[in-house]
This record gives structure tokens, C-alpha cells and sequence, in this order.
């Protein structure tokens, strides 16, 4: 049906255009993990759903992500042996998240997640992996050494058929020619391929494999990782009969009444009213790359533009404008309005840069970082967003945070350093474009850096002393499960320590960066927008980034985005279906 656009100047109505009128049962905005889990949910249970994503490619940056997620006591945890009640989790929220573990989405969390889990797994085909090995980031009460994480397995991207070519391709700096590589046995082969005949042959098999699939698809088929979430995600909707639209940004949100009753979209170049019976649901990856954002909550980014988030350059914080514009509260007053990671920009050869974060190698034995003076200021085990907050914490107000994450040969040779690829790959075109900076010794090194040459070997030579003996006395690297977990054992004494002693040495420039943001629109238990007043907004819902962090801005363990994401699209989907939500009480609605 096509209808007419009005416009009001003045008394006088004037018809401008046309556009096209679609409906269905739900609109959600955005194409990431947390958004078609919403879709999932909502199909499965009779719905007719609708999903538009602004950019050509679907998956946002859960895409690019390593999929993991935070499920406490999900179902392979059980089979597995590990057993606890709600109040483990609960227990460790507490101690990591200060006042901010009174939010009562907390609990309802808690309750639904392991329930997502295995509704994913029973109707989405979501083949997991379980994290039994996968520590909590930090050793605070109620911390749990493994139990609490999910990954999928890899899926093979043939199953999509044409949609294949609608899926986000992997971040192309952290994969090998477009071929992902998953964390754990994945990744350890890779590793030892040239030192262990199973892991070459394995390695060998990848490649011939993604030899093949470029040759004939023009992308990898062997999904991992985050694509492979999003593949699963996608296959499933798909099945289900979900309406998928790229290429079609929301431009507003429509109200009859108090009640929001769908959105204007772009499809096909033309806007076009759809008609959203039950809700509309915002999912569109908070605001990564809206500059103006930045510069009013990122004290390290005053103009907007010293921040280099990994996140697609189509993050631009459209979701949240959407609720802001009909009367939604946001929070900003979060412990850290971003996920926080390290990275390094890239020559993208046209005068730009691709930001590579740096999730892997930090805590391998062999690396070290140094602040702009020279000095250690962090141990580099730790979590990308606990290295970055340190890097804050040590910047003078009114400079720009940096610092340089320092390697030996043999290190970068066994573990690569960012986007500079171990062997076999050659080192040269890294060092000719200025991403890798060498010295054939740390004085040569600290010139190239800029950095104080006295200093710089006075830091790395009090770290060498220690490591050599597996020890940390400045920062205490090493000593958690998760920093041994991030390590390499068979090295030295201690999995996360080992000395730079091998010239030449390497060094890449650390800049601030995010995996995403956690602040957002304010949410319910039931995943609805709420008003200033504290209200429910009839008929909209926001999830994923676009919804404010349940963690208030903290960042206790790995996939504490990816969990909480899928389950309040779960929840959100039962919502939107009329179904009961496990610990959620209809009267607490009254």
C-alpha cells in the first residue's frame, strides 16, 4: 500500500512524496547477536518479525567479535560437573560492581540466561563450546575458575546459501587474508605449526581449505568465532521466516499516542512507513563511532577523534538517538561508558587506518609495555579493558593516553605483535609502511619510539631480572588463573612471564580504543525503554549496546556484552510473544 507523505508549513499541507506502508509484529532495529536473538525468540513463538540494518552486511560488531559469552551456570557447565546456585554469580556481581549490583535486570538476567542457552541450542541449531577452562577476569568473592563462558563452534557459511554474502566478513587485520581464527585449540595449532608436525598439518588443512573457498566463494566458508555466532543467529531467523532488509536505516520512530507503533525507514532508497504491532526493539550497536557522543562522556577524547574504537564505522549511535528523540532516558553515569581495549591503527594504504585491537598477545611471555616515559605502568595479563583503564589512570589530564607494547624477536616470531603476523609470514612489510618500529637494540628502539633510552632499558632490564624467575613483584602478572590462562606455558616458570633478551625488538603504539560502549537507553527487567520519570515506554525496547550495560559500566569477565545481549533478546521476545519471563513478576509491572 502506498500512501502519501504530508509536511506542515504553517496551516497549509502539502503532499511531497510517496512512500510504501509494510507491517509486522515487530520491528527491530539493528542485525547484531543481541538483535536476532530477539528475532529468533519472537519468530519461534508465532510472531511476524522484521529486522533492518542500516549497513550492507549484517552482524554489526558481533561479527567481528570473538563470540564469547557470559552464561553462569549454563547447561554444559552441569554436565561438565560444575554446579552452583544463582547466588555464585550473584556473589561475584557484588563485589565487582559496587552499587551498580542493585540494578534488578541483574537477577532476571541470571535466571534467564542459562534458559537462552539452551533454547538456542534446542531451536537455533547453536552448537556450543563450553568455557569450563575460562576464568572470571578478577579473583574477587564469587569468582569462578571456569564454568560461566559459552562459544559456538565453527559453522560452515555454505548453509547460508546467497545470504552468505549478506554476513559481515571477519575484521580482515586480525584474521589471515579473510580466514578467522577462533581462540583456544584453533589458535594453538596455528601457533605451533612450525614446531609440531599434528599442528602443521592442521594449519595446512585451514589453508587449503580457505584456498578453496576464496577461489569459488570469494570468502571463507569456515566460519569461527563471532561470524560464526552470527551465522547461526541468521540461519535460524531465516528458517523462521524473519524479514531481513540491508541497506535500510531507521529515521524515526512513530507514536500513536503514548503507545510507539513502528518506524520510518529507508528501503530502497525511499522512506517507508512499517507498522509494528507488538514493539519496536533497538539493537543498532550504541554509539562507537558518534564523534559528538564521544567528546561529551570520553574525558581521553575532547574533540571526538582521539578515540579509535574497533567497532563498524556504521555504529554511529543511531539507536539511541531513535529513543531519545520519543522521550527515552539514557545513562551515562556508568563506571566506564565504554568496553575499552588497546589497539593500534593500521595503514589501510589510502591514507587511513584500521584499528587492531589487541586481545591476544599482551600476556605471552617475551612482552612488555611502556608509557610514554619509558616506564611500566600495567600488568599486561590482564583484561584489554583493565590495561586501558591503568593507561588513563596514568595519563597526565590534558595529554593524550599512549604507550608502546614492546617485544623481542623470538616473541614476535612465535606470537606476532598486532597486525604484524608470526612466522612464516615475513616481517618487512610491516616495518616498511611504520606500523612495527625496530631497534637492533632497546636504545635503537627507544629512538625510534621517542622514548627515554635510559629509562627504557632500565624497565625492561628490572622486568627481565623478575621474569627470568617466573615473578612480578611491580604488577603481579602471572599470578591470576586468567593471566596464566592468556600465557603460554613450557616458556619459562611462569606461563605469563619470560624475558625480552632476543634482538632485535618490535614495538607497536597502543591508542585508545573500544570494543563497543555501555552507556545507553535506560531499560527495564523486560527490556522496555523507560521515560525521566522512571516510566515504561509503551511499545519500544532497546538491547545489546543500545540498551545501558546491566554491568554499569563494568567489565567482570569475557562476554559480559554477548550474554547479557542474546538473553535480553530472549527475554524480550518472550515478552513481546505474552509469555512469562523466568523471575519476573507481572505485579512488579503494576
Amino acid at each position: 500500500m502506498r500512501a502519501p507523505v504530508l509536511s506542515r508549513k504553517g496551516d497549509q499541507r502539502l503532499m511531497t512524496a510517496t512512500y510504501e506502508i509494510l507491517s509486522c509484529d515487530v520491528l527491530i532495529v539493528g542485525s547484531g547477536a543481541a538483535g536476532l536473538a530477539t528475532a529468533v525468540t519472537a519468530a519461534f513463538h508465532g510472531l511476524d518479525v522484521m529486522v533492518v540494518e542500516k549497513a550492507p552486511v549484517l552482524g554489526g560488531t558481533s561479527a567481528w567479535s570473538g563470540g564469547w559469552l557470559w552464561v553462569p551456570r549454563n547447561h554444559l557447565a552441569q554436565r561438565a560437573g560444575i554446579t552452583e546456585d544463582r547466588s555464585g554469580p550473584r556473589t561475584y556481581l557484588r563485589s565487582e560492581l559496587g552499587n551498580r549490583a542493585n540494578d534488578p535486570r541483574l537477577d532476571v538476567f541470571l535466571d534467564n540466561a542459562p534458559e537462552m542457552a539452551l533454547f538456542m541450542e534446542e531451536h537455533a541449531s547453536m552448537d556450543w563450546i563450553d568455557g569450563n577452562g575460562i576464568p572470571d577476569f578478577h579473583q574477587t568473592e564469587g569468582h569462578l575458575e571456569g564454568g560461566r563462558s559459552l562459544s559456538v563452534a565453527p559453522f560452515d557459511g555454505r548453509k547460508l546459501g546467497d545470504w552468505i554474502n549478506r554476513l559481515r566478513p571477519p575484521l580482515d587485520v586480525i584474521s589471515i587474508k579473510g580466514m578467522g581464527i577462533a581462540g583456544g585449540a584453533d589458535m594453538r595449532h596455528f601457533l605451533n605449526a612450525t614446531r609440531k608436525p599434528r599442528s602443521a598439518l592442521y594449519a595446512a588443512r585451514r589453508f587449503l581449505r580457505h584456498g578453496f573457498d576464496m577461489a569459488r566463494y570469494g570468502r571463507s566458508m569456515h566460519l569461527v568465532n563471532g561470524n560464526a555466532l552470527v551465522a547461526r543467529l541468521l540461519s535460524a531467523a531465516l528458517r523462521l521466516g524473519v524479514r531481513i532488509e540491508c541497506d535500510a536505516p531507521a529515521t524515526r520512530l512513530l507514536r500513536d499516542g503514548p503507545k510507539v507503533t513502528g518506524a520510518t525507514v529507508i528501503l530502497n532508497g525511499a522512506p517507508t512507513t512499517i507498522i509494528a504491532r507488538r514493539g519496536v526493539v533497538l539493537a543498532a550497536g550504541g554509539f562507537p563511532h558518534d564523534k559528538a557522543r564521544i567528546a561529551q562522556h570520553f574525558d581521553h577524547a575532547p574533540t571526538g577523534t582521539e578515540h579509535h574504537s574497533a567497532a563498524p564505522a556504521t555504529n554511529t549511535g543511531d539507536g539511541i538517538r531513535l529513543g531519545e528523540g520519543i522521550g527515552a532516558a539514557t545513562d551515562f553515569t556508568l563506571a566506564q561508558p565504554g568496553a575499552w581495549a588497546p589497539v593500534s591503527q593500521v595503514p589501510d594504504g589510502k591514507g587511513g587506518f584500521t584499528n587492531f585491537p589487541h586481545l591476544v598477545e599482551r600476556a605471552k611471555p617475551g612482552f612488555i609495555a611502556l608509557d610514554s616515559q619509558g616506564q611500566r605502568f600495567v600488568n599486561e595479563a590482564d583484561s584489554y579493558h583493565d590495561f586501558m583503564a591503568a593507561l588513563f589512570d596514568r595519563t597526565p589530564k590534558g595529554q593524550t593516553p599512549q604507550c608502546w607494547l614492546i617485544c623481542d624477536h623470538a616473541a614476535q616470531r612465535r606470537f606476532g605483535l598486532g597486525w604484524a603476523k608470526p612466522f612464516p609470514l615475513p616481517l618487512k612489510p610491516y616495518l616498511t609502511n611504520g606500523y612495527l618500529k625496530a631497534g637492533r637494540t632497546l636504545r635503537d628502539l627507544a629512538a625510534a619510539c621517542n622514548l627515554p633510552a635510559d629509562t627504557v632499558e632500565a624497565s625492561v632490564a628490572r622486568f627481565n631480572r623478575f621474569a627470568v624467575d617466573g615473578q612480578d613483584p611491580d604488577f603481579g602478572r602471572g599470578v591470576s588463573r586468567y593471566n596464566k590462562v592468556q600465557g603460554w606455558s613450557g616458556l619459562g616458570k611462569n606461563p605469563a612471564l619470560g624475558p625480552l633478551d632476543s634482538a632485535p625488538f618490535y614495538a607497536v603504539r597502543i591508542v585508545p580504543g573500544s570494543l563497543g560502549t555501555f552507556a545507553g537507553l535506560q531499560t527495564d527487567p523486560q527490556g522496555r525503554t523507560i521515560d525521566a520519570d522512571g516510566q515504561p515506554i509503551d511499545g519500544l525496547f532497546a538491547v545489546g549496546n543500545d540498551a545501558a550495560s546491566i554491568m554499569g559500566g563494568n567489565y567482570p569477565s569475557g562476554g559480559i556484552t554477548l550474554g547479557p545481549g542474546m538473553t535480553f533478546g530472549y527475554i524480550i521476545g518472550r515478552t513481546l510473544a505474552g509469555l512469562p519471563i523466568t523471575g519476573f513478576s507481572l505485579k512488579e509491572d503494576a
